[in-house]
């Protein structure tokens, strides 16, 4: 029994971090081949205009190559977010998904221009390293344990100074992958500190 209820989740999860990567190579196919008009869609701090970003950006790449490096990290990552809970994955993806774009927009260099899902790997990675820990649930601790080992080097690009490289981005990702595992971790103590 509890082997088939673990069994939707997993399935959930491949479809659903599939679909997200079909959507992002669809959106710059389309892009590359109307003269990369969405790019103009990204986070522009501090503009009205580019509040469409936060909705938006973690969607859009700056061509191809920017979509092949952040192509295996999202397949991987999304599909370890929501593979223990496609719901509570899908949860910690907003929170990662709003914070990430709100930072950007808010203290970023106005007259830049943000885009790509590297906003949702970077919280993705502090998500899954985090919750574990809070939850002290085995298998999540070991998740956590094996996204560190396999991506802490990414983490350096929280910091500045790699040109044309969107550190706020990654930044306001690791800070939404933290308060996401940790309002998520909460409520669901709160949760079960009331079940008798």
């Amino acid at each position: 029994m509890p082997t088939t209820a673990r069994e939707p989740a997993w399935k959930g999860a491949a479809l659903l971090t599939g679909g997200f990567v079909v959507v992002l190579w669809v959106l710059e196919i389309f892009d590359a081949a109307t003269g990369h008009p969405l790019d103009a869609y990204g986070v522009q701090p501090r503009s009205e205009d580019g509040l469409v970003g936060i909705a938006l950006a973690p969607t859009l790449h700056f061509g191809f190559d920017h979509l092949v490096s952040n192509t295996v990290p999202v397949l991987v990552l999304g599909f370890l977010a929501l593979a223990t809970g496609v719901a509570r994955g899908l949860a910690a993806t907003a929170i990662i998904w709003v914070v990430g774009g709100l930072g950007v927009w808010v203290f970023a260099q106005p007259g830049s221009n943000h885009a790509g899902a590297s906003v949702l790997i970077f919280g993705w990675i502090v998500y899954l390293v985090v919750r574990g820990f809070l939850n002290r649930h085995p298998s999540e601790i070991l998740i956590g344990v094996a996204v560190f080992l396999l991506y802490s080097g990414a983490l350096l690009g929280v910091l500045p100074g790699q040109p044309g490289v969107s550190w706020q981005g990654h930044l306001f990702g690791a800070i939404g992958g933290f308060l996401a595992a940790r309002l998520l971790t909460t409520r669901r103590g709160r949760e079960a500190s009331l079940s008798y």
